[in-house]
């Protein structure tokens, strides 16, 4: 399975983006997806997840009410719909597929290259 994350950008506080991962492999369907972010000096850290099937979603906390994740099954991509965007967002965001993942839990066993997000103040 390969990953390609794709539409960062820089967007002034309150905006919106949204993210794109496409997924490339006979089975990539059947993986479960989340995306997890990276901010500047700081440790990689877990964003939103959904099931192979969409049935199940999780989101931190922080981003809650805001982001809305969702598969495109026929264009095998996930989306990250982000809202009300915060500087605090700001960060590069990579998606992430496996199997037997759950939640902020792994293995995520593909990661996509990531795409950055900055939103100004």
């Amino acid at each position: 399975v390969q990953l390609q994350a794709s539409g960062g950008g820089l967007v002034q506080a309150g905006g919106s983006l949204r993210l794109s991962c496409a997924a490339s492999g006979r089975t990539s369907s059947s993986y479960n997806m989340a995306w997890f972010r990276q901010a500047p000096g700081k440790e990689r850290e877990f964003v939103v997840f959904i099931s192979w099937s969409g049935g199940s979603t999780y989101y931190a906390d922080s981003v809650k009410g805001r982001f809305t994740i969702s598969r495109d099954y026929a264009k095998n991509t996930a989306y990250l719909q982000m809202n009300s965007l915060k500087p605090e967002d700001t960060a590069v965001y990579y998606c992430a597929a496996g199997r037997l993942a759950k939640n902020s839990v792994g293995p995520y066993d593909y990661w996509g290259q990531g795409t950055l997000v900055t939103v100004s103040s």
